[in-house]
C-alpha cells in the first residue's frame, strides 16, 4: 500500500504546478515516512527481544509442570531471579543461588540469602530497569507477580509456579522436585521430599482423634475465617484435621468472621495466622486481640489448644522451610 501511495503522489506532483500544494505534498511525505519508520523501528525491537530470549533457551534444556503447563527451559541457568518466596525458600535448601529478588519480604530465615542479592522491585511491581541489567537467564514467578507474567517473559524465559490454591503440600513438593531437576539437585530434591513426607505422615498421626480446628487470620484487630478449600485448607485436608465448621467458602481472603462466631463454633484447635506480624505492619499482635472474654470461653483458648503458623506460612507457602516449620509445630502441639 505505501508504494502505491507514493507512486499516486508522483503523478500528483508531476499534474501540480501551484507551490503550496507541492509543500503539502512533501508534508504529507515526510509524515508517512516517519510513520514507517517508527514501525520498522518497533517491528525491530520486538524482533530483538524475541532474539534475545531465543538466545536464553540455546543449549541443555529441561523441560518442568508449571501453572501455565510444560515449559522448556534453560537446564541449570545460572542468573536466576526469583519474584517467589516459596521458591527462595526451595533454592536456599537446595543451595542454588540466585541473583536478584524482592528484598524487602519478611521471612526470618531467608533474609540472610535476601541481604546477598539484588533488588528487583516487589512481588507485586517487577523493577524492569533492575531486570534489564541483571539480564537474567530464568526468572521464576508465582501468585502474587502471575499479572505480570507478558512482560517478563518478554524480557526472558519465564515460569509461573503458582499452587493451585487446593493441595499445598501436595503442589510443594511437586514444584521442590521440579526444581530438583532443573537444577540438577534430583538427590537433594528426593530427601527433602522424603523428610517433608515423613513428617507429614507423623503429624497426620498426632492430630487423629484430637477434635476440630478453626484456622484464623488476625489482621488489624480483624478476624477472617478459612476453610477446607481454602489455601490454608491443608490443615484440614492433608494434615486432616477436621473442620469445626464446614460452611466457610472459599475466597482467597477468608470470610470476615466476629469473636462470636469463635465462641459459636467453640473448635478444638485454633490454628492462627498473624498478618499484621508476617507483613510488618504495627499494631496489636494476633495473641492480644484474641485474648477476650468471647474466645476465653472456646475450648481451644481454656485447653490452650492454640497454634501459631509462621509468618511463612502468609508469605512463602509451600516452601520447604515453611512445610518443615508449621508441620512440626502441629505434630508437637497435637502429641500431647
Amino acid at each position: 500500500m505505501q508504494t502505491i501511495m507514493i507512486g499516486n503522489t508522483k503523478k500528483m506532483i508531476k499534474s501540480c504546478w501551484k507551490p503550496l500544494a507541492l509543500s503539502v505534498l512533501t508534508l504529507s511525505l515526510l509524515s508517512a515516512c516517519g510513520e514507517k519508520t517508527n514501525e520498522n523501528h518497533t517491528a525491530s525491537n520486538a524482533s530483538s527481544a524475541a532474539s534475545a530470549v531465543a538466545t536464553d533457551v540455546n543449549g541443555p534444556t529441561v523441560t518442568i509442570n508449571t501453572a501455565r503447563g510444560e515449559i522448556t527451559v534453560p537446564e541449570n541457568p545460572s542468573k536466576v531471579v526469583v519474584f517467589d518466596m516459596a521458591t527462595l525458600d526451595d533454592l536456599q535448601a537446595l543451595k542454588v543461588p540466585v541473583i536478584g529478588a524482592p528484598k524487602k519480604v519478611l521471612v526470618p530465615y531467608l533474609q540472610q540469602t535476601l541481604e546477598t542479592v539484588n533488588n528487583t522491585g516487589t512481588l507485586f511491581e517487577p523493577d524492569m530497569e533492575a531486570l534489564n541489567a541483571l539480564k537474567p537467564q530464568l526468572i521464576i514467578i508465582a501468585g502474587r507477580t502471575a499479572p505480570k507474567y507478558d512482560e517478563l517473559a518478554a524480557l526472558a524465559p519465564t515460569i509461573d509456579m503458582s499452587d493451585s490454591g487446593q493441595d499445598l503440600i501436595g503442589d510443594g513438593m511437586k514444584m521442590l522436585d521440579s526444581y530438583g531437576k532443573l537444577f540438577k539437585k534430583e538427590a537433594e530434591a528426593k530427601k527433602l521430599h522424603d523428610d517433608i513426607q515423613n513428617l507429614l505422615n507423623e503429624t497426620q498421626q498426632a492430630a487423629k482423634g484430637k477434635g476440630t480446628g478453626l484456622i484464623l487470620m488476625v489482621n488489624a484487630g480483624k478476624l477472617s475465617a478459612f476453610g477446607s478449600s481454602s489455601r490454608f485448607g491443608w490443615i484440614h485436608t492433608q494434615v486432616g484435621v477436621p473442620a469445626a465448621d464446614t460452611s466457610i467458602p472459599a475466597s482467597p481472603h477468608g470470610q470476615s468472621v466476629s469473636f462470636e462466631y469463635v465462641q459459636k463454633i467453640n473448635p478444638d484447635w485454633l490454628f492462627v495466622i498473624d498478618r499484621t506480624a508476617a507483613i510488618g505492619e504495627e499494631g496489636k499482635t494476633a495473641q492480644a486481640v484474641l485474648n477476650n472474654d468471647l474466645v476465653r470461653q472456646s475450648k481451644a483458648w481454656k485447653e490452650g489448644h492454640i497454634i501459631y503458623l509462621s509468618s511463612a506460612s502468609y508469605l512463602a507457602a509451600g516452601g520447604v522451610q515453611q512445610m518443615k516449620t508449621d508441620l512440626t509445630n502441629i505434630k508437637a502441639a497435637m502429641s500431647h
